[in-house]
């Protein structure tokens, strides 16, 4: 059986995303994307894995439907074998994956209700974790 292994992103939508990524850094202390100013991009890194924290524009149709205020990004071992493995439970396979050169592949789905959730398969270069900012 196939499993969801981590979250490989949280995404959401903001009037003002550069104000919420800052926000979100200063009130956690965890890096967000993109960047500000000439730090360098970081990913939020857990025991489990890599996370991406990003802040969408408003307008965004990334997420499907305009009232679905986040998606989640599930990290998967195979992308394939999870995708029908969720039709076989009744969701929604939407049509089409894909590949990013050093981050993976990606495919999406809806679950019962009509989320769109975000499914990826990390290549192996993408589960590197990256130097640590000296302090």
């Amino acid at each position: 059986m196939e499993r969801a292994v981590g979250i490989g992103g949280i995404f959401i939508r903001a009037k003002d995303p550069a104000a919420l990524g800052r926000w979100y850094r200063e009130a956690f202390g965890i890096p967000t994307y993109p960047p500000e100013g000439d730090d360098p991009p970081q990913s939020w890194w857990q025991a489990a894995g890599p996370t991406v924290w990003s802040a969408f524009d408003a307008d965004t149709d990334y997420f499907g439907r305009r009232d679905q205020q986040l998606m989640v990004n599930f990290r998967v071992a195979n992308l394939d074998s999870m995708r029908e493995q969720v039709r076989a439970h009744g969701g929604v396979v939407l049509e089409g994956t894909e590949s990013m050169d050093g981050l993976g592949r990606f495919g999406w789905i809806e679950d019962p209700e009509g989320n769109r959730v975000e499914l990826w398969e990390p290549a192996p270069e993408a589960l590197v974790p990256e130097a640590a900012p000296e302090a």
